[in-house]
């Protein structure tokens, strides 16, 4: 698979041309030039230049700005959520700890007086249990993950203050007001009834997502209206607690050891942090040792990743962990980290194991694997994550991608998400 120029020289040459022209555009057409956010996954000075491009009427973007206003559109009237709006609290009796329950484990007995849980739970891989979306905060985090970050974009692009505002009060809400904030820590995610009060393994609920909310919070600190500096000093603090919960507890020591996605999305959520509360060599280091302790281990010789292969939902879950390979290479590029370039002791690669998804991923060939729900766009966003790093392959496969449900906002959110709706 062949590479492109080395993306500094390129980016070096755009920024200059950019320097060169756009301030002049800009005084003359009475706009401040946009400031370029500090966020981790996604590349701030990327959406700079996007921006810049809106500005200046590049229609190309028109429609991709059009399905992003319209999902933060859709925000403006739902929320804020808060933690504390559960039922019960958690086992630990605190009703600002968040609570989630484990998504593949389900009640073997009839529900009786004496039984009310209908324990003992059992477990059915790839089977999602409804009664995880009732009576925890599992829905609310994700709508707070999800608003956040769109309505974040939406304002970085549109400059609307409404976007920004909501953005804040949803953050505010869940994260820092005195009455309604979420205590830093996971020690109750993916509890199963009459077994187990919390799991290291439940920290995956937030590092599907949670990097999303460290981006937006970049990008409304560039200036939003209604995102204060009290806002900012306070979410900071909060994230460091929260990174250094992950670095020093049992479960975050145990999710750290995983040997799948869960241990990938580990190293991406505490990279992440790192570099959004100032610690950028805790952030390299994560970054580097990713090499040999994630993809020696992980990806095999030909791009295949093994543990993942072995669930019920393969395609999902070889998707899923490469969404997690790929933001993480997005933030080794902040800390001076290639790891796209990075190649194991067999091969082993990111671009091998996005090439072996393309055949299923552009309709060529069916997914040969095990699948409950197969879904060929899940893999649309790694494909580009891929195809932006150099991967001639994975650029001539872009063309002939499914788009997910809401269009493909690759262009103003470069950075891969999950896209199918699987949780757990």
């Amino acid at each position: 698979m062949g590479r492109r120029p080395r993306a500094g020289v390129v980016l070096a040459a755009v920024v200059a041309l950019v320097a060169a022209v756009v301030p002049a555009a800009s005084a003359h057409e009475g706009r401040a030039a946009p400031k370029a956010p500090a966020t981790a996954v996604l590349d701030g000075a990327g959406l700079q230049r996007t921006k810049i491009r809106l500005d200046h009427g590049d229609a190309g973007l028109r429609h991709a700005v059009a399905g992003l206003t319209a999902r933060a559109d859709g925000w403006l009237d739902q929320g804020p959520w808060t933690v504390v709006d559960k039922p019960k609290p958690a086992p630990g009796g605190d009703v600002h700890d968040y609570l989630s329950q484990a998504p593949y484990w389900w009640p073997s007995q009839p529900a009786t007086a004496d039984n009310p849980w209908g324990c003992p739970y059992v477990q059915r891989d790839g089977q999602r249990n409804p009664e995880v979306d009732t009576g925890t905060d599992r829905q609310d985090v994700e709508k707070v993950f999800d608003s956040s970050y769109d309505l974040a974009l939406a304002w970085y692009y549109t400059g609307r203050k409404q976007y920004a505002r909501k953005a804040a009060d949803v953050l505010r809400t869940w994260f820092l007001a005195p009455d309604t904030r979420m205590n830093p820590n996971l020690d109750h995610g993916q509890f199963i009834p009459c077994r187990y009060d919390g799991r290291a393994i439940g920290i995956i609920d937030f590092s599907q997502s949670y990097t999303s909310v460290l981006d937006a919070v970049a990008i409304l600190d560039t200036g939003a209206p209604g995102w204060s500096r009290t806002d900012r000093t306070a979410m900071r603090a909060w994230n460091t607690d929260f990174r250094d919960w992950l670095l020093n507890s049992p479960f975050g020591t145990e999710e750290g050891a995983a040997a799948n996605n869960h241990g990938t999305f580990y190293d991406m959520q505490l990279a992440a942090l790192a570099y959004a509360t100032g610690d950028r060599d805790l952030a390299r280091r994560t970054v580097l040792a990713a090499r040999s302790r994630r993809i020696d281990p992980q990806i095999a010789a030909d791009g295949t990743q093994p543990q993942e292969l072995a669930r019920t939902r393969s395609w999902h879950y070889s998707t899923f962990d490469l969404v997690a390979y790929t933001r993480l290479a997005a933030i080794g590029r902040h800390v001076g980290v290639d790891l796209w370039a990075y190649r194991g002791p067999d091969g082993q690669s990111l671009f091998k194991a996005v090439g072996q998804l393309l055949p299923a991923a552009t309709g060529a060939a069916p997914w040969p694997y095990p699948e409950l729900e197969f879904h060929r766009f899940a893999a649309s966003d790694v494909v580009h994550a891929a195809a932006d790093a150099g991967d001639r392959a994975a650029r001539a496969a872009v063309p002939r991608l499914e788009a997910p449900p809401g269009g493909d906002l690759w262009a103003l959110r470069p950075a891969a998400e999950q896209l199918d709706s699987i949780a757990g």
